[in-house]
């Protein structure tokens, strides 16, 4: 009985191991995503803010 609680102990320690370093990946590429789409948001005001100031003077040409 105590192999058996032994290997199971080992197994899920293993298991525990791995998906530590799943939500470790996943929260490095959450941050990765945050950060583009920062970028992203960021190209799109100054973009907007372009547009916005030649509207006018497409309007008078």
């Amino acid at each position: 009985m105590q192999q058996q609680l032994q290997a199971r102990l080992a197994q899920l320690r293993e298991e525990f191991e791995s998906g530590q370093q799943v939500l470790a990946e996943l929260e490095r590429r959450h941050t990765e995503v945050s950060n583009t789409l920062q970028r992203i948001g960021g190209a799109i005001q100054v973009l907007e803010e372009l547009l916005a100031s030649e509207a006018p003077d497409s309007a008078a040409a």
